[in-house]
């Protein structure tokens, strides 16, 4: 296999590499906290000085730490996180759209829960359709929906077919409209929620709303509108 990583990858992977060792990520929670001089942290993390001059060297060389000297003491240096690179460790704005499109089977359910917990978290407009939309919204999801301070009204089901714009960020919340949509939406992505109509149970449609709550909270922050800024 001969691929070419990005430059971005590449640094994200070295300070995933430096982080993969207890001592240093001893020394970055500890600096988390505040800062520290480099005696400072080899007495608390009880490290010898030659051991935590490697680590430390380490932690630079990817940016995940600097040094400043005392404004006091001009001999003393100080350690302080690059909380701005700590934060680079994991991928930000991936993707650029103009609308987000929750698909699921019948747009009864997972589809409209993930449409309006994205509506929550994000200035993307977002909408939701179905592979085979049923004839309404399954009722549990709007009770569930109201229990959470979200509100599915008006809610009406939708075709894909009808509702897809070019540019439209797709993203399928259960297996079958994954497996459905297959080539007329090649770029999208996935997500494995289960079918709380299957059970119909008050615990199913509360488990599939925080599933999609948490993959909400993880995706949203990586969206932004075409021309957007991270602002």
């Amino acid at each position: 296999m001969n691929v070419e990583w990005s430059a971005s990858v590449m640094a994200r992977a070295q300070r995933h590499a430096a982080l993969g060792e207890p001592a240093r990520l001893a020394i970055i929670d500890r600096l988390l906290l505040g800062d520290a001089s480099p005696g400072e942290l080899g007495q608390e993390l009880g490290l010898p000085s030659n051991l935590l001059a490697h680590h430390l060297k380490l932690l630079e060389q990817v940016g995940l730490i600097e040094r400043s000297r005392s404004e006091g003491d001009r001999r003393r240096t100080y350690l302080r996180l690059r909380t701005e690179t700590l934060a680079d460790t994991m991928p930000t704005p991936l993707r650029t759209a103009p609308r987000v499109v929750f698909v699921c089977t019948h747009n009864s359910a997972r589809s409209h829960l993930a449409a309006a917990l994205w509506r929550r978290h994000s200035a993307v407009p977002a909408t939701s359709a179905g592979t085979q939309p049923a004839p309404h919204v399954h009722p549990r999801a709007v009770a569930t929906a109201r229990k959470h301070g979200l509100s599915l009204a008006p809610a009406r089901t939708a075709h894909i077919d009808e509702t897809l714009r070019p540019d439209d960020l797709v993203v399928a919340v259960c297996d079958n409209a994954h497996e459905q949509l297959g080539p007329q939406v090649p770029d999208r992505l996935h997500w494995s929620v289960p079918d709380p109509t299957r059970t119909g149970t008050d615990e199913a449609f509360a488990d599939a709303l925080s599933d999609l709550a948490d993959r909400v909270d993880r995706l949203a922050p990586a969206v932004r509108p075409p021309g957007g800024s991270d602002d």
